[in-house]
This record gives structure tokens, sequence and C-alpha cells, in this order.
């Protein structure tokens, strides 16, 4: 089952956030311009946890993928190289349920549209204006909840500048070759076109020995187009955006951690000595295979008109996708527990917004949205029937299925796919929202904010256990078998406030407090249902077999809630040329939406537990002399659980323990040198990203510990003024192996790393800009 065990691992929590300073998202003069709060600002005089990073950032530092951003955010972890972003977190905020019948706690918007979840929601980062990380509850500030935080890309738009565009190849070992471009076409004074591209191939660097003669796998392969069109004419503002992206890769890679209780029983039933291949290297059968394939297509509109004293604008997005996943969730050459995931999907959404664009004292905006999704989903999950009968009935002297068949005069007869065992599911949601958002300036130098969000969430939900071939039945994964759907229907709804007061002590100084209330709706589970009597079935027994609504209800969960306080300071010293600031955190998060064992092997999700959690954080930019730059962030967090027996195996042993998925530290620094020589310049940067050690479960177990680390990367090169730029790079210099993530052990299933990282990688980018 996809991350089984990280029902002890990742519990979620809430946080609030620090501002934090990286590349410029866009320059006015001296000062950095971010969007976050729908009017041009500061960043040094927004009041939100914000780091803004700049198209040509991205590009430089070789970031792939949306994830790939948290590398240098601080507080925000867990990237991963597949489709799912159930490990990113933001200061512990993640998205425990990795079905259809939730929601995700980070939201992730492109040009203002949201982008979905699982298999829809991973975009690559190409022809980038900026990216604005935003942490904290972000209800007011996105036409969708998103208590964890945001995450918000902007493409480059079409501009009037002339016919002009790029071109940058990345070539690199492992028979790397990826490629970007965007021509810009102005048409007129009114009408330009934007046309932009992506994609290339890189082999693999995982071997997996259970599979020998196969090719190595994490190995991307991505293409992506883009055409945009930009109106602009007096008032009016109209942009219009195509996207396609065909995305194929790895499933997550796991590989047991050999230890714990799980791995011993293993070791003792099935003679396993160890597994094959070095800590990079995986050891796993991958009944169901290992493909992470998505198709997006999606398209957004956004128009703005400028009455003057206010703005208007209007933004529609429409998106499709179809999303085919696979996985050996186990990591051993067992065939224990393969995972399986067929889906498609399309999502519309509308927003309407004012802005008010005045001088005076007061400033506000305010908006409603709407929202409807389909989602149709089929997971499934493999194993091998003698596997199971071996390791459930050795206790009892059986070692086959065979045995146990003869034993209640039976004849057994082995399933040509093994046991297999799946469910589909299907979603019919919508939902709306209203906010409003006012800052009220009581003095030159001291301001108040408030705002209301309202929300409705209505979701219509389905799920429908298939027939099993195997005569073993479906009691390993899910524990029944259905007769149709069995659906239900449910609705959430919240007001969310915010309250912000901002101080500017000085020019270039900004002090800021604030209190927000976050929320995110209640759903169903993916892959349980409840009844009422029926807690386990087994083999010879039909009373869980073919079920109907009448029988049985969808698996409801609750509404999550945090309330979250910062206190933060921004500010420049020596004239400007550093940026500082720092920020301390608290939150209490309550009704975590966590996975806990339901019938059979299958996964419930239910609201357990409270957490309290604090931190701090801070980042300074400064340059160094003429020639130096430099950026440093840092994060510290600490938390506390209580309430979470579900979690500890029905034991108070977890009460206070810390989120095992929290690093203490996080951080990151880059260190940039330009020269000039001849027509152009020399330029090089040291850049390191890492954090403290985690664990797989709320005991910190030796079992499921993934080691702190630091990943270094050099680069060296020249730019010309003629427009064309070659740089050399060598990334993770030190080899470093570390993972995505780790997982307790539970049962069956042993204690697991997923997602080595990628290799020491040589390569160069090469870069020419062409136009007027």
């Amino acid at each position: 089952m996809k991350r089984l065990s990280l029902q002890k691992r990742f519990l979620l929590t809430g946080c609030s956030a620090a501002a934090m300073l990286a590349a410029p998202a866009y320059a006015q003069g001296d000062e950095i311009i971010v969007t976050a709060q729908k009017r041009e600002e500061s960043i040094q005089n927004v009041p939100l946890a914000i780091t803004a990073f700049s198209g040509d950032f991205t590009r430089e530092v070789n970031l792939d993928d949306v994830k790939d951003l948290v590398k240098f955010t601080p507080g925000a972890t867990g990237n991963s190289a597949d489709s799912f972003i159930d490990t990113l977190s933001m200061r512990g905020i993640l998205t425990n349920d990795f079905g259809a019948g939730g929601d995700p706690s980070i939201g992730l918007f492109k040009n203002g549209l949201y982008q979905g979840r699982n298999g829809a929601v991973v975009t690559s980062l190409y022809d980038m204006e900026r990216a604005e990380i935003l942490r904290g509850p972000q209800g007011f500030l996105f036409g969708r909840n998103a208590i964890g935080g945001a995450i918000s890309v902007h493409t480059a738009k079409p501009n009037f500048d002339g016919y002009n565009g790029y071109a940058e190849f990345d070539i690199a070992e492992r028979s790397r070759l990826f490629g970007e471009g965007a021509i810009n076409i102005p048409l007129s004074d009114v009408f330009a076109v934007r046309i932009a591209g992506y994609g290339g191939h890189e082999d693999g660097y995982v071997d997996n020995l259970a599979r020998p003669g196969t090719d190595p796998q994490i190995e991307p392969e991505k293409y992506a187009g883009r055409f945009s069109a930009l109106y602009s004419d007096g008032a009016f503002e109209g942009l219009f955006t195509a996207e396609y992206e065909n995305r194929k890769q790895s499933g997550s890679l796991y590989r047991a951690t050999e230890l714990g209780d799980s791995w011993e029983t293993l070791q003792d039933i099935f003679g396993i000595t160890g597994l094959r291949g070095d800590g990079r290297d995986i050891d796993s059968d991958q009944g169901l295979g290992e493909a992470d394939d998505s198709e997006v297509l999606s398209f957004g509109l956004e128009l703005n008109y400028d009455f003057g004293p206010v703005t208007l604008t209007s933004l529609t997005g429409y998106k499709d996708h179809e999303f085919t996943y696979a996985e050996d969730f186990d990591g051993t050459p067992l065939r224990i527990n393969d995972y399986a995931q067929d889906q498609e999907g399309n999502y519309f959404e509308q927003e309407m917004r004012v802005v008010s664009n005045g001088d005076g004292p007061l400033s506000w905006y305010a908006g409603a949205s709407y929202y409807h999704e389909e989602i149709d989903v089929l997971f499934s999950q493999g194993s091998s029937e003698e596997v199971m009968c071996d390791y459930y009935l050795t206790y009892y002297g059986i070692n086959s299925c065979s045995e146990y068949f003869a034993y209640y005069y039976y004849a057994f007869t082995p399933a040509a796919e093994g046991l297999l065992e799946s469910n589909a599911v299907r979603g019919r949601y919508h939902g709306w929202a209203a906010y409003v958002d006012a800052t009220l300036a009581l003095s030159d130098k001291f301001d108040v904010g408030v705002g209301l969000r309202y929300s409705k969430d209505v979701k219509k939900f389905g799920i429908q256990g298939l027939p099993v071939a195997s005569q073993l039945g479906p009691y390993f994964a899910l524990g029944y078998t259905t007769d149709g759907f069995i659906e239900d229907k449910g609705s959430w709804d919240a007001f969310t406030p915010r309250f912000i007061a901002r101080y500017y002590p000085a020019d270039d100084w900004t002090i800021f407090a604030s209190a927000t209330r976050g929320f995110k709706a209640g759903g169903f589970g993916s892959f349980t249902i409840q009844t009422d009597g029926l807690t386990y079935c087994g083999p010879f027994d039909d009373s869980c077999l073919n079920l109907t609504n009448a029988d049985a209800t969808p698996d409801p969960f609750d509404p999550e809630k945090v309330w979250s306080y910062e206190t933060g300071v921004k500010g420049k010293l020596f004239g400007g040329m550093t940026r500082i600031d720092a920020n301390a955190y608290y939150y209490e998060y309550k009704d975590l939406q966590v996975t806990v064992a339901g019938m059979g092997g299958g996964i419930l999700v239910e609201n357990v537990g409270n957490v309290k959690g604090w931190g701090f954080e801070g980042s300074a930019t400064t340059d160094l002399g003429e020639f130096f730059d430099l950026y440093l962030a840092g994060a510290y967090a600490d938390t506390e659980v209580t309430q979470a027996s579900p979690l500890c195996d029905g034991t108070l042993d977890c009460e206070g323990a810390a989120l095992g998925y929290v690093p203490k530290f996080s951080g990151a620094a880059r260190l940039g040198f330009h020269y000039p020589a001849g027509p152009g310049e020399i330029r090089a940067a040291a850049e390191i990203f890492g954090q403290t050690t985690t664990y797989g479960n709320l005991l910190h177990t030796a079992e499921a510990v993934n080691d702190g680390y630091a990943d270094l990367s050099l680069r060296l090169g020249y730019a010309s003024e003629a427009g064309w730029s070659v740089m050399g790079y060598v990334e993770n210099v030190t080899n470093e192996l570390y993972y995505d993530g780790v997982a307790d052990g539970s049962g069956i299933i042993p204690a697991h790393y997923f997602g080595p990282s990628r290799p020491r990688t040589f390569g160069v980018l090469l870069n020419v800009e062409f136009g007027e």
C-alpha cells in the first residue's frame, strides 16, 4: 500500500511562517517585488511567510520541477522524485492521506490557478517569471484553501519589447539531454504571443538487483509545451494560456532498512540474509511495475480591467489529466505489497476578485471562487499467494496455500496474477468560497489588517471493492468486495479569520505579528469502508463479500483546524546591501487526518491527535564586496504530539513526542561570484542545502532513521554580453547518499527508505538569448 506505514510517520501539523528572501522575483529599482497579496509590493513590506525565486534563479541552479523549490526554502522539506506530494512538508504540515477523497494540505498554484492533487499537481519549471512560496495557512490569498502553505509559480508572459527569446541545453552524465526555450512574438502594439517548450531524457541511476537486465530506474523523460497570448489595451488586459505536459519516470523506489522486528520475522520465515546492492540500489520484485506517467492538459484565462479606484480580475481554469503509477512498497524481493494507481480526472475553477488601487489609508481586496472536480481512480495491490500463506500461517505449522486449503478439504488453484486486490474510487466534488482582506494605516508607521474567508466544500464519493480472482480473497489489503459503488455525500464549511499588525520603526524596516486560522475540509478514505459489526473476515467466510449501501458506507473523516501565530522582523543593513529577516512562530493543530489500520490490511483515515509546534527562521542576502554575493537561510523546528495513541500501537508511549519526519534544523546557502572578463564576465557559485536527522515514527526507533545530509553543488562558467553563456557544474559533489524519507515497519511490511538521492553528476548548461 502506498506509504502504508506513514500512518505512524506522517502526522500532520500546522505552523506559522517567516518571510524568506532568496533571489528576486522581479525588481523595480532596488526592491524585490511580489504579488502574494494581489498587488505589487516590496517583499520587505509583506507581512507574510514568503520566499521568492526568479525564473533565472530556477534555471541557474537546475531546479527541475515545482517540488525542487523546497531545496532553498527553509522550513519546507520532503522533496521526492515522483508525482506525489504526500511527503512535501511546510514546517510539519503535509498530506497524510494519499488517496483521492481528501485534499492536499499544501496548495500548488500556477498563474493563480489551482493545480490539483497527486498525478496532476507536479509541474516542470521552464520559462518561468518567478515562484513565491508561502508558509502557514493561506486561505485568504487563493481560490482554494491551503492549510499548510502554498507554492505559487508564474510563467513568463508575452511582452511588447520585440521579437526575442532564448534556448538552453543541459548536457550531463547518464546521457542527460534536456532543453528549454521560448519565443516572444509581438503581433501588434496591443497583442503578443509566446511559445515555450521543454523536454529531454536522462538514464536512470538506481539498479534493481531483483530484475537483472532491466534498465536503471529513476529515468526521467518529460516533454511540455505552452502557448500564451496577451492582449493589453488601456485599462483592459487579457492573458490566455494553454499547456500540455507528458511525464514518464519511476514510481517511488523503496529499500528495506534491514532492521526491526518486521525484518527479522521475514528473515526467519523466508531465509532472507540481506538485500543485494549498495544503498542506492534496490532489491524489489516490482510485480506491478514502476511506472509514474502523467499526461496533463490545462487552459487558463485571466482578465483584468482597471476601473481606477479598483481593478477587477477574472480567473478561469480547466485541467484534464491521466495518471498511471506503480511501486513496490515493501522494498524487498518478496512480493508482499505491490501498489498501482490508474487515475483520470478534470478540474474547473472560476475566481472573481476586486483589488483597491487607492493610495489612502485603507487598502483592501475581496473575491469569490467556485470549483468542480471529477476524479476516477483504480487502486490495485498485488502480492504472492504463497508469501501470504507462508507468513500468516507458519505459526500454525502450515507452509503453503495448498496445505491450508487441504485442511478445510478444498483444492487450491493458484491465480495467474497472484493475489491482486483492487478497488475503484469515484469522486464528484464542488465548492465555493468568499474572502475579504482589509488593511488600515493608523499612522505613517503603523497599520492593522483583518481578513475573513468563508469556505464550503461538497463531496459525493463512491468506493467499490472489485472481485478477486485468487481463492485467498480480498482479505489482505482491502478486507471486502462490494456489489457496485457504495456512496455517500458530505459537506463542510468554515469561517477562517486572519489578523495582522505591522509597524515601520524606520525606513527599510518592518516588524509584524499575525494570528491566522487554518481549515481543510473533511472527506472520505479511498481504501476502507465502514460496516456495522464487521471488523474482519477471511477465506471461507463470505460475510464481507458483495456488500451494498445497506451494509456499509464509505469511510468519512472530519476537517482539520489550526491556529497559527507568528512575529517577525525584516530590514536592510549597510545601505541596503544586506537584507535580513527573522521570525518566531507557534501553532496548535487539531483533528489531524491520519491513516490507521482498517478492515483487513486496509487503510482507514481518521481524525487523530493534536500537535503544538514552535520554531525560529531567519535569512540574510548580502553583497560581499564587488564580486561576491551570499544567501543564507536556516530553520529550527520543534513539536509536541498528544492524544495520538492510534499512531503508537494503541499506547500512550508517544505522548509528548516530536514529529519524527520534521528535521530540527534545515537550511540552504549560495555563494555567488562574478568577475568582468572581456566582453562578459566569469560566473561561479557554490550551493548547499540539507537537514538534520529524521525518523519514521513518533518513537524515533532505530529501525527507521534517515540520517542528516548536506548536498553541495559547484558551478563555473562564462556569460557574454552578446547573449550567450556556458556553465559547467558538478551537483552532489561529495556523492552523498541520502533518502527522501524513511517509514517504520508494521506487520509484514518492514521499515524502509524511499527515494535514494541522485549521485554526483557532471554537466554543462548552454544558453543563448536572441532578438531585438
